[in-house]
């Protein structure tokens, strides 16, 4: 074998023709090093063809798709108020409670439940515990026996107690009349607080839920892209004399005949108010 032939240990040298394979020379074109940086520019070029788009920030599409809804003029939200408070005079919430703090606590476990089975388990539990000091001593292990039918209830007795140990330790047991501390307590946001204010207190306040947010865009009420730019708007929007009780009205408005699915125009008091296309059929008022 003549000393040209000679293989690399490890790496026998293959012939094919007059192209060598294995020394990494095949004619005249180097491969190896090369190849490889190749094939890893190659990949790159892929990922870049089939890297996703940026997502869309949030409410770009709603934006898009869900144009703001035409406004009531003022004196139709003046007469479509007045025509609410004729039909209900003194609105108040469904929650069962005979104390600030119940309602505080009955809002709390409202939350993604109705207010139909908040109660249920409400009347269980106040006659047994209906206050900070009560409800503490029962813990969270205690509580939960009575607020079992109610969604995420072991969150929610997490919630309560603590809530609970805190009004105790930061207020004497006694519910706030202030915004900043009730947020702080735990369980409680922005809805829950206004609630509190507004039945318990007699704040001017609104606190938007599905149902007053629903309403709101629909009818032209007050359109707003989230919860807190309605809830600016009404407080805008609706004439003083009906703040008080406007928050009961929209509630109650979205709860039984503006529903979601398949809103019953046909019975609406402001049926020919209301900014809504889609009416159903029905004469209205």
């Amino acid at each position: 074998m003549s000393p040209s032939a000679k293989r690399t240990p490890g790496k026998p040298a293959k012939t094919v023709g007059s192209k060598t394979v294995g020394s990494k020379t095949v004619g005249s074109k180097t491969v190896g090093s090369k190849a490889v940086a190749s094939k890893t520019a190659a990949k790159a070029d892929r990922a870049k063809k089939t890297t996703k788009r940026p997502a869309k920030k949030a409410g770009d599409a709603t934006e898009k798709k869900t144009p703001a809804a035409p406004r009531m003029s003022a004196d139709a939200i003046r007469t479509a108020f007045e025509r609410w408070r004729e039909l209900n005079p003194h609105p108040t919430t469904e929650l069962i409670y005979s104390t600030p703090f119940e309602l505080l606590v009955a809002v709390v476990l409202s939350a993604q439940a109705t207010d139909v089975g908040v109660n249920k388990a409400t009347r269980r539990l106040f006659p047994v515990a209906n206050t900070p000091a009560a409800i503490a001593a029962l813990g969270v292990e205690g509580l939960k026996p009575y607020i079992a039918t109610i969604g995420l209830f072991n969150a929610k007795a997490a919630n309560v107690v603590a809530l609970c140990e805190r009004l105790i330790a930061e207020h004497g047991g006694e519910v706030p009349r202030d915004r900043a501390a009730l947020e702080a307590l735990p369980g409680v946001g922005r809805k829950t607080a206004n609630v509190v204010l507004n039945t318990a207190f007699g704040e001017p306040t609104m606190a938007v839920d599905t149902h007053i947010f629903r309403v709101a865009n629909r009818t032209g009420l007050a359109p707003g892209k989230d919860v807190r730019a309605v809830e600016e708007a009404l407080l805008k929007r609706v004439p003083a004399e009906f703040l008080q009780d406007a928050h009961h009205w929209l509630i109650l408005h979205g709860r039984y005949t503006c529903k979601a699915r398949k809103p019953e125009c046909g019975r609406c008091p402001i049926r020919d108010l209301c900014r809504f296309k889609d009416k159903t059929p029905g004469d209205g008022p």
